[in-house]
C-alpha cells in the first residue's frame, strides 16, 4: 500500500506518550499512529492483518507447539519436539507477505538444526512423499502447481489462496491446521521409518481424513 509524508500538529504529551506505547510494541511512531488512525476508520492495515492471522494461529496451536517471539511482524516460529535420534526440534515459520501477490500471500519454511546425515536423508524421503501426496489430492488446485524447495535441510512451501478465502480467520485458521498435520505426518514417518511403506500409507490416510475439512492453501 502507498505510503505518503503527511504534517500534524499534536500536544507534546500526546506524542510521548505513543512513542512509549510503540516503544513498547517494537515498533514506530509513525506506524503506530497509522494503526490507531486506521482502527478508529475501520481500515484494515497489512499489520493489522497479519496480526489477525497469526492471533488465529496461536489459538489453533495446543501444547505440543511452543511459539516463539518475534521480532518482526511479518513472521511467527513455532517449534515442536521429535522423538528421534538426538532429538531434534522441528522449526515452522511462518511469512506473510504485506499484501497479496496473484494468490500467495506468504510462506512456510521447516527447518532441523543437525548434522546427522540420517536424519538428512530420512527428511529428504519425507519430503517427497509428502509432496507427492499433496500434488496428488490438491495440486489441481494451483494453476502453477504447489511451489516447494527443499534443500540442506529446510523445506519451504508457498502458501496461495486456493479458493476465494481471504478473510483473516480463515486465513489464520488454515496456515494452523497445516502446520499441525504436516506435524503430525513427519511423526507417522519417523515413528515408522524402518517400514517406510507403511509409513507411507498412514500418511496417506491421515491426508484424506483431513482434506474432508481443511481449507486448501
Amino acid at each position: 500500500m502507498k505510503k505518503s509524508v503527511y504534517s500534524l500538529v499534536l500536544m507534546d504529551d500526546v506524542v510521548s506518550a505513543i512513542d512509549d506505547m510503540a516503544y513498547q510494541m517494537n515498533t514506530s511512531r509513525s506506524n503506530l499512529i497509522n494503526q490507531i488512525l486506521a482502527e478508529h476508520v475501520s481500515f484494515i492495515t497489512p499489520e493489522r492483518r497479519m496480526k489477525d492471522i497469526f492471533d488465529c494461529v496461536r489459538t489453533i496451536m495446543d501444547n505440543h507447539f511452543q511459539i516463539q517471539g518475534q521480532a518482526s511482524e511479518a513472521m511467527l516460529s513455532i517449534r515442536s519436539p521429535l522423538r528421534f535420534k538426538y532429538k531434534p526440534t522441528i522449526r515452522y515459520r511462518v511469512e506473510l507477505l504485506r499484501e497479496i501477490k496473484g494468490k500467495t500471500f506468504g510462506r512456510l519454511s521447516v527447518s532441523f538444526r543437525t548434522q546427522s546425515v540420517q536424519l538428512m536423508e530420512a527428511l529428504e524421503s519425507f519430503f517427497r512423499v509428502w509432496y507427492s501426496i499433496e500434488k496428488k489430492y490438491i495440486g489441481k488446485y494451483f494453476e502453477n502447481g504447489i511451489e516447494y524447495e527443499y534443500s540442506d535441510g529446510k523445506f519451504i512451501r508457498n502458501l496461495k489462496i486456493a479458493e476465494n478465502h481471504m478473510e483473516s480467520d480463515i486465513l489464520g485458521e488454515a496456515i494452523g491446521q497445516y502446520i499441525r498435520l504436516l506435524d503430525t505426518e513427519i511423526k507417522i514417518y519417523f515413528a515408522n521409518i524402518d517400514f517406510p511403506e507403511s509409513a507411507v500409507v498412514k500418511m496417506e490416510n491421515l491426508y484424506n481424513e483431513h482434506l474432508q475439512y481443511m481449507v486448501i492453501i
